[in-house]
Order: C-alpha cells, then structure tokens, then sequence
C-alpha cells in the first residue's frame, strides 16, 4: 500500500490523474473524494491515535534583536516529554496583530539553520509575520529519535499542526493570517498540513508537488497515506485539498516538478475553479533552475505571501524595487541551537525511537477532528 518515490512514470502520473478527474464532476463530488483522501491519511498515520492538546510548555530563550527583526531559540512539546525545536522570528515594528507564518526545511545537512532559512524567515518577519523556523526529527536539536522512524511522517505532521497552536497561542497572531511555507521534504510538510489542518490560510509549497513522485523519504511516504483497499490518490490532490484557500506552487525544470505548468497546476486548478476561485491558485515555473529554495523562488514566495497575509513587501524591497535581503545577519549554528550547557533538553524527555513509537499511540482522550 505505499506509494513510494518515483511511484510513477510521468505519463503514468498524468494518466492517473485523469482517472482521477473522472470519479467528480462538481463541487460536491470533489468534495466528497477529498473527504476521502483525508480519511485515508488520518488513518494511514494513525492521527486519531496520537494525543493531542496536551500541553506545549514552551521555552523560549536568548533573544537577538537585528535590522527589523528578532531570533529567539524555542522549544515546547508536541507530545509529553517530545520536544519541537526551532526559532522564533519576530518583527521589531509594533503592530496590533501579526501574520503567522511556519517555516519547514527540506532534507539538507543542515535543516533550520541553514543560510537560505535564515534568509527567508527573517525577511518574512522584517515584512510583519511572526515566523518560527523547526526541525524535522532527527535534524539539528530534534535529536529524541532518528529522522527514519517508521512513523516519521505521522510524528512530523503531528509536530505540525503542534507547531499551529504554538503560534496561536501568542495573543498578537491573527489566526485567520496563518500560513505555511517549505521547499523539498518541507514542502511535503507543508500541503499535508494545509490538507488536514484548516487553520492555515494560505500555503507554498516549494519544488515537491508531483503527479509521479510521491517522496523518497520516510516522513514524506513511509506510511499508506496515498492508498488502501477502497482509493487511491496523489501528492496532487493532496496539495488540492488546499483549495479554496490561497496556494503558490512554486516549480523548477531540474526536478519532478518539471511539469508542473501543464500537468499539476492545471489539474489543481480545475479543482479551484469548481469554488469559482481559480484566482487563488498560482503558480511560478523556473525552468533553468533546480531543487532549492533560492532566491528567484523567495521572491516569487514573498510576493505571495504579502499580498495574501497583508503584509508589506517595501519592508524587504530596495531602493531599485527590488528584493533585498542583505539586511539579514546570518547566525552561526551554535548561536541558533535550543538545547545546550546554558539551555539543556529536560532530563524527562523521551529518548529512542521505540519510546518515541510508544508516546504517538498512548491514545487520544481530547478527538481532534
């Protein structure tokens, strides 16, 4: 039942998608096929089984003050003694409420510290978001269990709908501004949150979206999310489940979203139109560039982003009019880390990925729906 990798060949990929186009042919078919995708990836995770709403006891410590922005280093729980890691980026101009913005990496060396995060998370708050940048498991201070865990993808979505109630439990973030934003194994991240997790109001996902390739890694297709015994489906229709609420797929010519101009966009599209919202779906196609999150693409993100999350591109934009991150000063790993000799993880935290397996089915008493 997984669908794994390059599951697909490309022509396979796109026919699969035309099967899947003829099961609706209104809203209220999409919808109830959607309504199906999304049992099957609660229950291929076995979400229903992992406790929710317990508390988050955040740490939050060592607070740097840059050229229109804060960093500070976080931690709280996603479950009891499993630890989120990450940081908190914060605007320094006052404003009665802010956009709310998640920040997920992809599977590079160095996860959430790397210069191009920085970069991206420090602009997007200098524009008026708070932003926090975490861990995938296994990566940087998210070290209670490795990154292939057999239920790596349930525990990192999990720590991503933990990591949507830790942003609004700050009383200055809008909760109808959430929105969430990542490239390669964090752009999986970010339209499985957005399918299962209404709360986010606007999403980007970067060079991932494909009609053939379903993910190589554990936490994007190690568990039977996109087929049982009674459907099947696509990381395409997943990123649909979006619709009608604003999404950017941003795509390359190097990778498995080479396509995506003629074969993704348009099948997602088509699903936005059923809301007669077609306007909220876009798509920006860098030929001649590969699987990152580089510059072109941060600026194609930002623009998004601000237009739809109300913040100010100016913040961020030079005298020339365009994009200017020059204003970001890049941390060292060492100063970005959570847990260290000042700041040690709590001695109760759960170690291993068999005690970290135990935590994910100690059962759900609260029943997120």
């Amino acid at each position: 039942m997984l669908c794994q990798g390059a599951y697909y060949t490309e022509a396979e990929g796109k026919a699969a998608l035309e099967r899947f186009a003829a099961t609706y042919h209104d809203r209220k078919g999409w919808e109830e096929r959607a309504a199906r995708i999304r049992k099957g990836m609660v229950d291929g995770m076995g979400l229903a089984r992992i406790p929710e709403s317990t508390p988050l006891n955040p740490v939050i410590h060592s607070k740097r003050t840059y050229d229109g922005y804060t960093v500070e280093n976080v931690a709280f729980e996603s479950l009891p003694g499993f630890f989120v890691t990450g940081n908190l980026y914060r605007p320094t101009q006052k404003q009665s409420a802010y956009a709310g913005i998640l920040a997920t990496h992809g599977h590079g060396p160095d996860g959430r510290v790397q210069e191009y995060m920085q970069k991206r998370c420090a602009a997007l708050a200098r524009m008026g978001a708070i932003v926090f940048a975490y861990d995938m498991i296994g990566y940087a201070d998210a070290t209670q269990c490795s990154h292939k865990h057999p239920q790596a993808l349930a525990l990192q979505t999990h720590n991503s709908r933990r990591a949507v109630d830790f942003l609004l439990s700050f009383p200055e973030v809008d909760a109808k501004r959430i929105g969430v934003t990542g490239e390669s194994g964090g752009g999986t991240q970010a339209f499985f949150l957005t399918a299962l997790d209404d709360r986010i109001a606007v999403s980007v996902p970067v060079v991932m979206v494909s009609s053939y390739f379903f993910g190589g890694c554990s936490c994007e297709s190690g568990m039977p999310v996109h087929k049982s015994k009674d459907h099947q489906t696509s990381n395409v229709e997943i990123a649909a489940l979006a619709a009608p609420r604003p999404m950017l797929l941003i795509s390359d010519g190097k990778d498995w979203t080479k396509n995506t101009p003629a074969v993704e966009y348009p099948y997602i599209k088509n699903i936005y139109r059923l809301y007669g919202r077609e306007d909220q779906v876009e798509n920006l196609h860098l030929p001649d560039e590969g699987h990152d999150y580089g510059i072109s693409k941060r600026k194609g993100a930002y623009a998004f982003l601000a237009k739809h999350l109300n913040l100010s591109l100016e913040k961020v934009t030079n005298e020339k009019g365009e994009v200017d991150e020059s204003f970001v000063t890049v941390e060292s790993p060492s100063v970005l880390r959570v847990f260290d000799a000042q700041h040690p993880r709590p001695a109760y935290a759960v170690t291993g990925d068999k005690a970290v397996s135990a935590l994910l089915t100690a059962g759900n008493k609260t029943g997120r729906k």
